[in-house]
Order: structure tokens, then sequence, then C-alpha cells
């Protein structure tokens, strides 16, 4: 196989996540949450293998027809923010206004944020909250938080996206990978675990969901305070 075929290849794979996002769409259309969420770390996982192979088989130069960042963005847009607004309003967790306030501030703030030419920082971090909003949502299905929490977590990671506050990229980020790339795996693994029992009130993968969901946050934010010697 050629390296241009290769190259080829990873684009194919990227535009896969556009089928798993239609899948997950359809599951939550049926109110299918587990099996939308299932979908969804499909597309995760693919969106976290796509980006190494794209660099290893340098698509830009081998493969160059297709924009790989603007399809990658197109479906991000899908599986990581539009998706999981729709569930977040259709499933009732916040019910009312308040639904419709989180959707319009979800959509609106994410749109703008990937438009934002200065989304990455100098270490291949992101400026600002990067609208994984996928994964805040799987976190609220399996808490299920007093519905002012889920509001205020919206609220002010909606506001974190355009503050000058560095958010770990758990691939490219080269400060703590040798942790980061783990817990972002473990938080794979717990997310699509909490989905296939059908987000069950006692199961395990909840706690670990929350201290990979807490390290991934913050971790970013306290490398900024302990700058790198």
């Amino acid at each position: 196989m050629t390296i241009q075929m290769r190259a080829l290849g990873v684009h194919l794979l990227t535009a896969s996540g556009a089928v798993f996002a239609m899948l997950a769409l359809l599951a939550a259309a049926q109110e299918k949450w587990s099996i939308m969420f299932l979908w969804l770390v499909v597309a995760f996982a693919v969106d976290g293998i796509d980006g190494p192979l794209a660099r290893k088989y340098h698509v830009k130069h081998n493969a160059p027809r297709f924009d790989g960042e603007l399809l990658d963005l197109i479906i991000d847009y899908l599986t990581y923010v539009f998706i999981p607004a729709f569930a977040l309003f259709q499933s009732g967790l916040l019910p009312g206004w308040t639904g419709w306030v989180a959707i319009i501030v979800i959509t609106f703030a994410s749109a703008m944020y990937f438009a934002d030419t200065r989304m990455k920082t100098a270490d291949k971090s992101f400026h600002g909250f990067p609208g994984c909003w996928n994964m805040v949502v799987l976190v609220l299905f399996a808490v299920e938080p007093n519905f002012w929490i889920t509001l205020a977590v919206v609220a002010v990671l909606a506001v974190a996206m355009f503050l000058p506050l560095k958010f770990i990229h758990p691939v490219r980020t080269k400060r703590w990978r040798a942790v980061s790339l783990p817990v972002a795996l473990a938080w794979t693994f717990f997310a699509g675990w909490a989905a296939w029992v059908d987000f069950y009130p006692q199961s395990w993968a909840h706690w670990g969901l929350i201290a990979a969901s807490v390290y991934l946050i913050l971790a970013g934010v306290v490398q900024q305070v302990l700058p790198e010697r």
C-alpha cells in the first residue's frame, strides 16, 4: 500500500465519524441514550486515533485533495456539540426554560469557538474549554445532579471557552502526557462501560468518570499555575 493510499485511508477514517454521528442521532431521536452515547464514544475513539495517523502519514502532503482539519471540525461539531446538546434538552435533565437556555448557549458559543483562530496554544493545548460537551453531558447523564447544578456547569464551561485558561490535549500536549493519555483512555473506557450498563446508578464506572473528568478539566489550569521549569 502506497503512502498516498494510507493518507487517504486516514481521511476515510475521519469521515467515518459522520456515520457514527448519524447513528448516535438516530438513537437520540428514539431516546435510547445509552446507545447514543456508545456511538459517541466510538466517534470519540476515532477522533483520538485519526490525528496521530494524519501526522504520521503527512496527509496534507500525501492526500491534499481533502482538508482533514475541516473534515475533523465538521464531525467534531456534530459529535462534541450538536448531538450532546440535543440529548441534554430532550432527556429532561434541564426542564422548561433551562433546557432552551442550555442548547442555545452550547450551540452558539461552540460555533464561535470552533471558528476561533486562537483555539490552540503554543504547546498544542486548547485556549479555553474546547467544547467537549459530549464528555460533559455523558457525565451529567451518569451523575444526574440537580438541574440548577447542571445549568451552572453549562454556564461556567461556556464562559470558560473564551477565557485565557489552558485545557490540555491528552495526545498533543507533551507536558504530563505520560499521565494525561492513560487518563483519557481510562475516561473512554469508563464512559463506554457506564453507557453499556445504561447508567446504572451504583456502577463503579461513575467514580472513574468523575475522577478522570476532573483531571482532564483542571490539568491545563494547574500547568498555568505551575509553569514548567
